[in-house]
């Protein structure tokens, strides 16, 4: 259990940072530009938060910790990749089935978005994690 909670730890740390520096300041002006008028003037904290702890946890359980047992960075990245595609592409393709204004352009650039965040996050963490048990040997 203490192992799952440090790859979600770090995994967590990690999403939230990669993720910030995308939302915050590379991809923010596509994304208004795109579906400004969908957008809240506030992102809802609890509810991001709420996505971050839970996709978290679902990436820790199917895609870090099993590559983390196997000691394969390389694992963590592909699965990390086909994980995120599949999370995102479920919001995604969703919201442009569903939404008047939510382009084809914004879908497709966000399901990369989510394979790139995934996979980085996934083999990160199980390199970090690697490091630190090939130090404690």
């Amino acid at each position: 259990m203490t192992f799952y909670v440090l790859l979600w730890v770090i995994a967590f740390a990690l999403l939230l940072i990669i993720d910030m520096v995308w939302l915050m300041w590379l991809g923010r002006g596509f994304y208004v530009e795109e579906i400004g008028s969908l957008l809240l003037e506030q992102p809802n904290l609890i509810a991001a938060f709420a996505f971050y702890a839970l996709y978290i946890a679902g990436l820790v359980y199917l895609v870090i910790a099993p590559a983390a047992e196997a000691d394969s960075v390389m694992k963590a990245v592909i699965s990390g990749a086909v994980f995120g595609l599949v999370a995102y592409a479920t919001y995604d393709l969703t919201n442009l089935a569903v939404m008047k204004g939510f382009t084809l352009k914004i879908a497709l650039i966000d399901m990369v978005w989510g394979m790139a965040l995934s996979a980085a996050v996934s083999g990160l963490t199980v390199k970090i994690v690697s490091l630190f048990q090939t130090s404690n040997t």
